[in-house]
């Protein structure tokens, strides 16, 4: 389902970034026609800077690289450019691709992470079973206690369920490779089972994640009737499929396979839980610029059976749809989910694909039978655009010292300008970026991709300054 409503979406986007003359539709592949979208709009020469960005580039050191693209949000159209091919160290802009990925990866921000309680097939309906495994989506929304989607929560389906009496309490924590992720630069271990209180102090070790969880476990079936006879906390037996063996009639012919034996049957469940939607996170994670949520974020798109368990496999999911956006990889380097990495490399023009495709596909950040859930009456708002709805949002003007309100990052920049600017910011020591959207004097909603590297000297102060100014300049030229 998910990936039909992918192919739908990049098949029909049209209107491309791409600067040959031989362009092909953004998002189209091979065997796929564009449909009902835009023409296609190639960039023939590159566009020049508008007079407003040029002024503004003009207090730039000289030792900073800088890349730019603008483009219509709704047809696509490249209106400025600046190396838009070039690579660039992103910083924190890398966390859009992570974010973009999570949302086509869920299928959307009306999708879910799930978490659930499973018993031995056999024993299910049993009041005294031996095991008691908790599986979970890897993602860290799950928290101990306190709301729908926590350990106490499943805890109290278990019971309702009629389980008292547990042997053991294991964790299915096989589903990531711990080992593939050392390299990051954060140096937390990503795990296949997290929980949200873990944030401010992130478990050092895989070996201590499962000790924490599996207390933290015990103690809400303790807490909600059932006994947990061993403190112990075990890890989940591989599930291996059964073949039945093939028996035939006097004849030779194959007999219908008889029913699989209790012994053999995967395990049931006894308690589920739901997440809320991923816009929640998202938010909590781009506003904020949260490296560690981006890298267990990302880490969800590992999670076996559906990735590869490891640190390579997420990036290779996320390079995958950058693919389908029809990006150049070939200068693409992904190397974390955080943007922390100075490994990293994205061009000016692949952000402004991913950014493009995501303004065209909203993806409704809530349900209309959840009012409360409603975001503020604005442009993106009308198109119901979660992803765009996460994104820090210039001059709230709030006073918040780690920057989790609405404004997030860009809370205290363009002040005063009345400019609806949605953008992600990007910073390293001789590093700072702006990537987003920005609505047009004239009404016209246009994506916008600011990169500037430099020596680790640079002055970010006003490598930001110019950024404003440049966003300024291009809402007013367009």
């Amino acid at each position: 389902m998910r990936s039909a409503l992918l192919l739908t979406l990049f098949a029909s986007l049209g209107a491309t970034l791409v600067p040959s003359e031989a362009a092909a539709p953004l998002g189209v592949q091979p065997g796929l026609t564009a449909t009902d979208g835009p023409p296609d709009l190639q960039l023939q020469a590159a566009p020049s800077l508008n007079t407003g960005v040029r002024r503004a580039l003009s207090a730039l050191p000289g030792d900073v690289r800088v890349g730019v693209l603008v483009c219509d949000a709704q047809s696509g159209q490249v209106l400025e450019t600046l190396r838009p091919d070039d690579g660039f160290v992103p910083a924190s802009t890398m966390k859009l691709v992570t974010a973009a990925a999570v949302l086509a990866e869920r299928g959307g921000a009306q999708a879910a992470w799930t978490t659930e309680l499973t018993v031995p097939a056999a024993q299910l309906g049993r009041a005294d079973v031996t095991a008691l495994t908790l599986r979970g989506s890897g993602d860290p929304t799950l928290a101990v206690a306190g709301g729908p989607y926590s350990l106490q929560a499943l805890a109290r389906q278990a019971y309702a369920h009629g389980v008292r009496v547990v042997g053991q309490v294991r964790l299915a924590d096989q589903a990531l490779d711990p080992q593939s992720w050392k390299a990051l630069p954060l140096g937390v271990p990503m795990t296949a089972l997290r929980l949200s209180e873990w944030h401010h102090r992130p478990p050092a070790t895989a070996q201590e994640a499962h000790a924490r969880l599996g207390a933290a476990l015990n103690a809400q079936l303790r807490a909600a009737g059932i006994e947990v006879r061993s403190a112990e906390v075990g890890r989940a037996a591989p599930q291996r499929p059964y073949t039945p063996p093939v028996k035939r009639d006097d004849r030779g012919r194959p007999l219908p396979p008889e029913p699989v034996p209790l012994r053999f049957r995967p395990e049931q469940g006894v308690a589920s839980v739901r997440s809320a939607s991923p816009a929640r996170v998202l938010a909590e994670t781009l506003r904020p610029s949260d490296n560690l949520r981006a890298e267990e974020l990302l880490a969800t798109l590992a999670a076996r059976p559906a990735g590869s368990g490891t640190l390579s496999g997420a990036l290779a999911r996320e390079r995958s749809l950058l693919r389908r956006l029809g990006a150049d990889l070939s200068g693409v380097v992904l190397a974390d989910g955080s943007g922390l990495s100075r490994d990293n490399r994205l061009s000016p023009r692949v952000l402004a694909q991913l950014l493009r495709a995501m303004y065209v596909l909203p993806w409704p950040a809530q349900s209309p039978a959840r009012p409360q859930d409603a975001l503020p009456a604005n442009l993106y708002r009308t198109r119901g655009n979660a992803f765009i709805e996460a994104l820090p949002q210039a001059g709230t003007g709030e006073e918040v010292p780690e920057h989790d309100g609405r404004g997030g990052t860009l809370a205290r920049r363009l002040l005063g300008t009345r400019l609806d600017v949605r953008a992600k910011t990007g910073t390293l020591p001789g590093v700072s970026a702006l990537a987003g959207y920005v609505t047009a004097h004239s009404g016209r909603p246009l994506v916008f991709v600011l990169m500037m590297n430099g020596p680790e000297t640079a002055p970010l102060l006003t490598l930001r300054e110019v950024q404003d100014q440049m966003v300024q300049a291009i809402a007013e030229a367009h």
